[in-house]
């Protein structure tokens, strides 16, 4: 059965197609920062980054926020987090204070404007990295333990979870032939979600803290620059998803592979991560339904920005029975990973 999604935006129906290459050099020169032409889109799908080269020769790189994703006040508290981190002498890339402020408006767009970081993914086959990782990741959630956010939101069941499912049942999104399967396996998951300690935090009985968060640390948003140059190791980027969470959320997606090479991963990074913070290991039964709960919210992502016109291009594989059929394999898998024991390092 094909695909309950609407047929692919026109060009014109999207706010991003206003942001021309003319708009973001308009932008950085309306912040003082006069651009040479030379542009350069970097991966990004929730948002639209650019590396611009100025006229100076300095490079930066400018963010445009998705209109209506994030509230000033909360762009603004990650902004605050990431300048935290750089006074406590944490590599994250933090955005720039120009003209007194981080956050800039032009043409309908928010954006911020970064300076540019060369690097490559950490090679995290080498416990030596992981380690050195771990270390850093530490004194993130130090920072993050600080004080709690008072505009950003928590990781939970609910908002990634429970809201990713009734909306696209609600929105119909899933084929008719697939979507019974797929209710099923995932109202089985989040039952065992709920079960976990996610949802308790700091104030619950589980006594697991929830602390500002990195968020979405995985090896794509962290650069690693040669360890024979001054400042040479990893630098951590796009804190555009910083929430609350327990530690763990900023470990797990640092594995791969399969179980004992998963397991050894993580003891690497603990070792690391131990030198400057304690980790309660009974975060790492979260491991899996935190797992499932980033399956279940990809697919309602991706449903969601459906009228963006780089989605259909990028993804053109989405909402098929076939993409749906192994949805519910996946689940299938996380529900017998939830129940079995978490990994010990």
């Amino acid at each position: 059965m094909p695909s309950t999604l609407p047929p692919a935006p026109a060009a014109s129906s999207h706010p991003y197609e206003a942001l021309t290459p003319a708009a973001v050099l308009d932008a950085l020169a309306q912040v003082g920062l006069n651009g040479d032409g030379r542009l350069m889109a970097l991966s990004s799908y929730e948002n639209r980054v650019y590396q611009a080269s100025l006229e100076d020769g300095t490079r930066v790189v400018a963010k445009f926020y998705r209109p209506g994703r994030w509230s000033a006040a909360q762009i603004l508290e990650e902004h605050a987090f990431a300048a935290e981190l750089a006074q406590a002498e944490v590599p994250v890339v933090a955005p720039l204070a120009l003209h007194g402020t981080t956050l800039h408006h032009f043409g309908g767009f928010a954006f911020s404007v970064s300076p540019w970081r060369g690097g490559r993914p950490p090679e995290l086959d080498d416990f030596e990295v992981l380690e050195w990782v771990g270390r850093f990741l530490a004194r993130i959630h130090t920072v993050g333990a600080a004080r709690p956010f008072a505009e950003r939101p928590a990781l939970d069941l609910q908002s990634l979870g429970t809201a990713s499912r009734d909306w696209l049942l609600a929105q119909r999104a899933i084929p008719l032939d697939m979507e019974g399967e797929w209710r099923t396996a995932c109202d089985c998951a989040l039952k065992m979600i709920a079960a976990s300690a996610i949802n308790t935090g700091a104030r619950g009985q589980s006594g697991i803290e929830f602390l500002r968060l990195h968020g979405d640390c995985h090896p794509g948003n962290i650069l690693w620059t040669p360890t024979d140059k001054p400042g040479g190791g990893p630098h951590f980027v796009d804190l555009d998803d910083t929430r609350s969470g327990p530690a763990v959320q900023d470990l797990w997606m640092l594995l791969s592979g399969e179980r004992p090479q998963r397991t050894q991963q993580l003891s690497a990074l603990l070792d690391g991560y131990e030198q400057f913070r304690a980790f309660d290991r009974r975060e790492l039964a979260l491991i899996e339904p935190l797992r499932t709960l980033r399956l279940i919210h990809y697919s309602a992502w991706l449903a969601r920005r459906w009228s963006d016109p780089i989605f259909p291009i990028n993804f053109p594989w989405f909402g098929s029975s076939d993409y749906w059929r192994g949805q519910v394999d996946m689940l299938r898998e996380q529900i017998e990973a939830m129940g079995e024991e978490p990994l010990a390092a």
